[in-house]
This record gives C-alpha cells, sequence and structure tokens, in this order.
C-alpha cells in the first residue's frame, strides 16, 4: 500500500499519510487532500502539502484509494482526453 488508510469511518474523514521526503507520518482532513482522476492509471493520483517539510506530495492512487477518497469527500478533479 501508498502509506495512506482512512481512519474513522462515520465522522468527519480524515485519512493517515506519510511524506515520502522526510518520512514524517501524520493525519490529514479531507480538505488538504485533492484527488486526480484520469484516463489511466498513470494519471490517476492523490496529492497534498506534507505539514512538516511543506513538500508537495503526489502518489498514484488505485481503484481502493480512489474508493477511499471519494467516499471520504475528497475534492477531486476528472482530467478528460482531448481525442
Amino acid at each position: 500500500m501508498s502509506g495512506f488508510s482512512r481512519v474513522v469511518a462515520g465522522s468527519p474523514a480524515v485519512f493517515r499519510a506519510g511524506c515520502p521526503d522526510c518520512r514524517s507520518r501524520f493525519v490529514l482532513a479531507a480538505a488538504a487532500l485533492r484527488l486526480v482522476m484520469g484516463a489511466s492509471d498513470r494519471t490517476t493520483f492523490y496529492s497534498f502539502t506534507c505539514p512538516d517539510c511543506g513538500s508537495s506530495v503526489r502518489k498514484p492512487a488505485g481503484e481502493r484509494i480512489v474508493e477511499l477518497l471519494m467516499r471520504g469527500g475528497v475534492r477531486t478533479l476528472r482530467l478528460h482526453s482531448t481525442v
């Protein structure tokens, strides 16, 4: 898994995440995350800013992660194909 999990069901959504740069682990509210859904696995990811070091973090989002994020109310951007 990518260092990500939903913490509490039934209350305001918060998610555990980790920063690959500073290796810090923390809990983020749904509002701190953004989900980008593209046409393929390569263009589907979630992103956030590390609260400890300020790095912009971008991690791939498989089907399970997408489902958890969407259920948790994370802002979602859908990329459209131009073809």
